[in-house]
């Protein structure tokens, strides 16, 4: 098996060495899956325009749908980062493992979007008719529908590479279920 190395602010491009740059400047360090982005040219900017952009979902939301999409995946970098994240969201820890085990019984309208995001995932983009009548019924609307299938993208893009490399987490690893 080969070892993927996640590479350091010289061993990147000048222009990737400029993101690593603002991300330690904005995030105190650069986590290890951006890090491991730049071995590609353009990948790192290209996922954090990707992941900055605005969405018709509250953080709050994009939270639920990176919990549960990195369960279904099980990537554990991003349960683990995705975790800490959800905690500055104000998710309790309760409240995290119960979205990453499918489900938000502390909120309707979030259940509804926990349960449409992992029949998304789960049936590749064929959701069942229920969650989707469900998600709609808790207030959804079809452009927040487009915007959950683009976090559920940007997700499984990390997910699938972190699966692939495997390189060290560097978040507090978040709690098996």
């Amino acid at each position: 098996m080969s070892t993927f190395n996640v590479p350091t602010r010289e061993e990147v491009s000048a222009n990737n060495q400029a993101i690593f740059d603002n991300l330690q400047k904005g995030l105190g360090f650069v986590p290890n899956l951006y890090a491991y982005y730049a071995k590609s040219e353009t990948a790192l900017g290209d996922y954090l325009t990707l992941q900055n952009r605005k969405s018709s979902l509250k953080a709050k939301e994009r939270e639920v749908v990176n919990l549960i999409t990195s369960q279904i995946n099980g990537c554990e970098y991003c349960q683990s980062a995705h975790t800490v994240l959800g905690k500055m969201n104000d998710f309790t820890d309760e409240q995290v493992l119960e979205l990453r085990k499918g489900s938000a019984n502390f909120d309707t309208k979030l259940d509804a979007l926990v349960k449409f995001t992992a029949s998304v995932v789960e049936n590749r983009g064929k959701a069942t008719a229920d969650v989707k009548t469900a998600f709609f019924d808790a207030g959804y609307t079809e452009e927040n529908m487009i915007d959950v299938v683009i976090v559920v993208g940007d997700k499984v893009i990390s997910n699938y590479i972190h699966n692939l490399a495997g390189f060290a987490i560097d978040f507090p690893i978040a709690p098996k279920l």
